[in-house]
């Protein structure tokens, strides 16, 4: 039974707090959105007759995702006029945090809200579809299909083969003083053959409007960015895992922050992630 008192349901609710912003987060890839949405549950957990809630969590996660599913027919209608390619806020970690990747959270942008929903619960935070479908409003059978349709868009961004913490790290390393170095040919050693560069501006900082492709035309992207940060130096904030996976956060000579991730796969760096859109990386000062 949860406590009445106002004073008691604002300790209960504190605790929470990180489990609600991890679901948030992975259902809208925006910070900002995810403190808004565990913001507004809280205040509902306020307002609530908390003497009927007999499970404080399972409340809180329902109105929670409930929220994010209203907020992403909203966000998707954003993304249509955004300014080049949309990558999610990244979140800064020293150790990975679990298998949702950046690449996942890309993938999860393809399905509807309540299919993004369904794996998230499942997949992702272990919920029987029986809670699932109080959580969003379906029945058991219609979550489970949610789910699988889901599964089956997203199987090929799920990690494949687990980098070592240490070898990620290693390799994030490289990438830094490579690039920023101009070493064409280390920066060319890292590389499959079939590499993508990701950059996220949005409208606000310079970026490629849409993504490059393999490695002869990354290659040609990144003499065009070494030769530009000869006089433009940028400095090291730190290395870490950035949605799960590794790379590091810079200061660029602009003053503002940018996060780089790689992708890694056999060994090599198959997808390159830059975010340099200002209002994505506010929460990291």
């Amino acid at each position: 039974m949860a406590e009445p008192t106002s004073e008691g349901a604002a300790a209960a609710f504190e605790p929470l707090r990180p489990k609600l912003m991890r679901v948030a987060y992975r259902m809208l890839g925006s910070v900002a959105d995810a403190e808004d949405m565990v913001q507004e549950a809280f205040i509902r957990w306020m307002r609530a007759d908390r003497a009927e809630v007999r499970e404080p969590e399972a409340f809180l996660r329902r109105t929670v995702t409930r929220l994010c599913l209203d907020q992403l027919k909203s966000a998707r209608r954003q993304r249509e006029t955004y300014v080049g390619s949309w990558l999610p806020d990244p979140v800064v970690e020293e150790d990975e945090p679990d298998d949702v990747t950046l690449p996942l959270m890309l993938a999860l942008e393809r399905l509807s809200p309540l299919e993004r929903a369904a794996f998230l619960l499942h997949d992702v935070f272990g919920l029987q579809f029986e809670e699932i479908a109080a959580e969003i409003e379906r029945d058991p059978a219609a979550c489970r299909q949610l789910a699988a349709r889901a599964r089956s868009h997203v199987r090929e961004a799920r990690p494949r083969f687990k980098v070592e913490k240490e070898r990620g790290l290693e390799l994030a390393e490289a990438f830094f003083n490579a690039s920023r170095n101009g070493d064409m040919k280390a920066l060319g050693a890292m590389l499959s053959a079939d590499v993508s560069a990701h950059a996220d501006g949005g409208g606000k900082r310079p970026a490629a409007i849409a993504p490059v492709f393999g490695y002869d035309a990354v290659m040609k992207q990144y003499e065009t960015v070494l030769a530009w940060l000869k006089d433009n130096r940028s400095q090291l904030v730190r290395f870490g895992f950035i949605n799960g996976l590794p790379g590091f956060v810079t200061l660029e000579a602009d003053g503002e922050l940018q996060t780089t991730a790689l992708d890694i796969e056999d060994g090599k760096i198959a997808a390159i992630y830059v975010m340099r859109n200002p209002d994505k990386l506010r929460h990291l000062h």
